[in-house]
This record gives C-alpha cells, structure tokens and sequence, in this order.
C-alpha cells in the first residue's frame, strides 16, 4: 500500500467514525494505519534533518547534532 494510499483510507475511517461510527475491526485498523503514517513521517524528518547543516559567521560547516 503506497503512503497516498494509506492516507487515503485513513481520511475513509475519520470520515465513517464521524458519520457512522467504526467496528473494533475498523478501530484496529485505524490504529495500524495511523501509526504505519507516523513513523514514515518521522524517517523523513529524521533524514531530512541528518542533511541539515548549520553554517557559523566564518563560514564553517558543521552537521546538525542529535539534541542529548
């Protein structure tokens, strides 16, 4: 299932809980659609920022830190 996809079917449940409410089924399913979105969502915050690079005022690069 690409990402448009799983998107999709996760606005398809948001829309059928408001209306008609969803099955335990389509509870879980929603879950597992939800967190399948969020954690691509932080690999591609997590590799955009392993790209990041902060210049200082002499011109120095230097890679973006993991914050302790």
């Amino acid at each position: 299932m690409t990402m448009q996809e799983t998107i999709a079917r996760i606005n398809e449940l948001a829309r059928k809980a408001k209306t008609e409410g969803l099955t335990p089924e389509e509870l879980a399913e929603r879950d597992k659609l939800r967190r399948v979105y969020i954690d691509a969502y932080k690999a591609s915050l997590t590799a955009q920022l392993d790209n990041t690079y902060l210049v200082d005022e002499k011109g120095n690069k230097r890679k973006l830190g993991k914050k302790n």
